[in-house]
């Protein structure tokens, strides 16, 4: 019979999307005071995946993803995702909209994991309205995508960054083992 047990920490990430770039830039520190240090940043790419957000926020969109260097409890997925929903209200334009769309997620040894507030198939309810979603799978030596993981998280540059932290999180994780 196993025995329940706690889990291992995760790295935190973020995927950031905006047509600013001084607001990119902005969220990243403001993230940085809630969650330590970015150890992590992709070069900022131009957006054209879909025109899902083109009402909302207008077109010529720019992604960038950070990641930190404190690992977090996997359980503080929805208080993370609940806080960027916060700001992304406080950044949004007086008549409504979004400016900023933040999509927190982690990195363990074998997975990629989104928050979401939009059920689907695939995802599994957390709590607060929150889901998760696996989104890319580390097996045979590499992320691995499924049908339903979004265009840019197949991106070379994007899986080349999540793959970075992958590495960066697992040698944390060895160095406190061996403290």
């Amino acid at each position: 019979m196993s025995t329940p047990g706690e889990a291992q920490p995760v790295k935190l990430f973020a995927g950031l999307l905006s047509r600013e770039k001084n607001l990119l830039i902005a969220i990243e520190e403001e993230l940085a005071e809630l969650y330590g240090p970015i150890d992590g940043r992709s070069d900022i790419m131009s957006w054209d995946v879909s025109r899902y957000y083109e009402l909302e926020m207008g077109s010529n969109l720019l992604r960038r993803f950070v990641s930190f260097a404190r690992p977090i409890a996997p359980e503080a997925l929805p208080d993370i995702k609940l806080g960027a929903a916060d700001i992304e209200r406080r950044y949004a334009r007086p008549a409504g909209g979004r400016r900023i769309n933040i999509d927190p997620g982690y990195v363990d040894a074998g997975k990629i994991v989104l928050a979401s507030t939009k059920p689907a198939g695939h995802r599994m309810y957390l709590r607060s309205g929150i889901y998760a979603e696996m989104t890319l799978l580390y097996h045979t030596g590499g992320l691995q995508p499924f049908v339903y993981t979004y265009a840019d998280f197949q991106w070379p540059a994007t899986t080349a960054f999540l793959t970075e932290m992958r590495r960066s999180h697992l040698q944390q994780l060895k160095q406190t083992d061996a403290a």
